[in-house]
């Protein structure tokens, strides 16, 4: 019989819930309708569009007609870095991004643009003081993400959106919430961003669909053209299941929000304590940062995380980022936090989600152990 793998990678993706796929499926059969249409099939489609808006708004404290539809994070990265007017040729970034924007940005840099790269600190976190001191002029526009992908460390979105705009009032704040939204709070005004990325499969979600949240008043360059659909910024038909299932995945979220994250919180703890009791020698990522409640990221001391992955089938996990096209180098965000090459080559994320049991855990540690003993009598 073969034994069903834990799966430890949620912040790679999530499997979509079955409350989203409930709500969606009536548009992948039963219902249909171009919502640009005028006729009750169209009329019908709009309205399903503006309760998925809604309910995405709700969740991140905006209003319906600033929610912008897109095909995932990429998309709603993308047109910031590279749509956006800036009124000073410099751009404010984290050095811990994902790379959605900090390739958009060395894509501005090479066309002349500044990018401030601000340092974090030993545990991930971006250095306040040495922010300050890093941006010391005009800025156009500032990125910053509200949880690492790879170590789930919270960045102190509000405080450096408030550092730029003390530099700059007219300067654009955008926060990459892509691994946030759904497991913490968020709320873009308290924040103090104008413009917020949501993705839908890193929440219960399908693949294909994310949000960018943009505060009325900001003005982006369409990176499409045709209809003028999603505000003129997005043209092209909307896909309305997907639409949907986003709505619905932000319904489920803000419903059991803090509950969930608590509960996650007690078997993420459990996992570090059941490794911890048998590695003792195992370090955690970000130990003294605030991280999202389901992400525990560790390093094994010599040894590759790759290897060790390898020798436990039983667990689905990752030595980092899904989103990174090398994974048999060190993390640049490790790197990015002092962390050693050789020590970053031992890391191991380990994330988990809504279906996690107390089981699953002792499951995976079991497993992870016994490939640990392996890979070191090797």
């Amino acid at each position: 019989m073969t034994i069903e793998a834990v799966y430890l990678d949620h912040n790679a993706t999530t499997p979509v819930h079955p409350f989203v796929r409930e709500a969606m499926l009536p548009w992948l059969g039963e219902r249909w309708g171009n919502p640009s249409s005028s006729h009750a099939y169209g009329r019908d489609a709009a309205a399903a569009l503006s309760e998925a808006r809604a309910q995405i708004a709700s969740l991140v404290g905006a209003d319906p007609d600033e929610v912008v539809f897109t095909s995932g994070g990429t998309e709603a990265d993308n047109p910031v870095l590279l749509g956006v007017e800036l009124t000073a040729p410099r751009i404010v970034v984290t050095a811990v991004e994902h790379p959605a924007v900090m390739a958009a940005a060395m894509e501005r840099a090479r066309a002349g643009v500044e990018v401030i790269v601000l340092a974090v600190d030993r545990e991930g976190v971006v250095d306040l003081d040495r922010a300050r001191s890093q941006i010391d002029g005009p800025v156009g526009l500032a990125t910053f993400i509200a949880a690492q992908n790879e170590t789930g460390v919270l960045q102190p979105v509000t405080e450096l959106a408030a550092i730029v705009r003390a530099q700059s009032p007219g300067a654009l704040v955008h926060c990459d919430a892509a691994q946030a939204v759904g497991k913490v709070p968020l709320d873009m005004r308290s924040l103090g961003v104008d413009l917020l990325t949501i993705v839908g499969h890193k929440f219960y979600a399908p693949a294909g669909i994310g949000a960018l949240v943009i505060r009325r008043g900001v003005t982006l360059h369409p990176r499409s053209l045709g209809g003028g659909q999603e505000y003129g910024l997005r043209s092209g038909t909307e896909p309305v299941a997907l639409a949907v299932a986003l709505g619905a995945a932000c319904k489920l979220a803000a419903g059991d929000l803090e509950a969930e994250a608590a509960r996650q919180v007690t078997l993420r703890e459990l996992l570090w304590q059941r490794l911890l009791a048998r590695v003792p020698d195992l370090v955690r990522t970000g130990a003294g940062a605030p991280t999202l409640p389901n992400t525990l990221h560790v390093r094994v001391p010599g040894v590759r995380g790759a290897d060790l992955l390898a020798a436990a089938p039983a667990v689905a996990a990752s030595t980092g980022s899904a989103c990174h096209s090398d994974h048999d180098s060190p993390s640049g965000v490790l790197g990015a936090m002092g962390i050693a090459a050789r020590e970053a080559m031992g890391a191991i994320r380990l994330s988990l989600g809504r279906s996690t049991t107390t089981d699953d855990i002792e499951r995976a540690a079991t497993a992870l152990i016994q490939g640990l003993a392996c890979v070191r009598a090797r």
